[in-house]
């Protein structure tokens, strides 16, 4: 069928993901700011995967306001993204040109910070490209609408205008396909490496090209 409006996963999709080590420096340097130990990395897993429970609680153990936790997070998250970028450790992925093809409304809504998705699709040319953005502060209520929550999703469609079922999400891994699941639209589960999930998303992909073709 055609598709309306694409929505787009943000990081391993259009863009190399942060490495391992940034998410781990990140949260080094929040731990840092509070005269903290170093995070373990069941610590690290919990905060990048928007486990407020986990996260609420590992503050409360640690004496620390979740507010003001999350807060200085969103400050080193920005930080150290900004600086990787810098430094060229991110690319854009080739088969973004297959964007320009497209003639659905397009838009982003992913769990990476706001900034951090306004920064990366000015450096790589393709803010043009959207029509919504839509990220995930590092909040307490922010953290509650990370996929698969669809609030994000349901948002990018309110302001698209458009109904659920000419609506396709491209993601890269299993939570996207959930959050999908959750908004009522299809799912293309884009893998570059052949790799695969234990869903059973709408399509699966291994390249932002082939949606020349679904979406027609």
């Amino acid at each position: 069928m055609s598709y309306d409006a694409v929505l787009f996963d943000f990081d391993g999709v259009l863009v190399e993901p942060p490495s391992s080590r940034t998410l781990q420096d990140t949260l080094q340097r929040v731990y840092d700011s509070f005269d903290l130990s170093r995070p373990t990395p069941d610590e690290v897993s919990a905060f990048f995967k928007g486990n407020l429970e986990a996260i609420s609680s590992r503050c409360r153990q640690l004496g620390v306001d979740t507010d003001r936790f999350c807060a200085q997070a969103a400050k080193e998250a920005i930080r150290v993204q900004r600086e990787e970028i810098e430094a060229g450790m991110r690319s854009a992925y080739d088969d973004i040109a297959a964007l320009f093809s497209l003639e659905a409304s397009l838009g982003v809504v992913s769990d990476n910070h706001p900034s951090v998705l306004s920064m990366l699709l000015q450096r790589f040319g393709i803010v043009t490209c959207f029509e919504t953005v839509h990220g995930c502060p590092l909040t307490p209520t922010g953290f509650e609408r990370r996929k698969p929550n669809p609030h994000n999703l349901e948002t990018a469609m309110v302001a698209l205008d458009v109904d659920p079922e000419r609506v396709l999400y491209v993601g890269d891994r299993a939570v996207d396909i959930d959050a999908a699941d959750n908004a009522g639209v299809d799912s293309a589960h884009l893998s570059r490496d052949g790799s695969s999930v234990d869903r059973s998303p709408t399509h699966r992909i291994s390249s932002l090209r082939e949606l020349t073709v679904i979406v027609a």
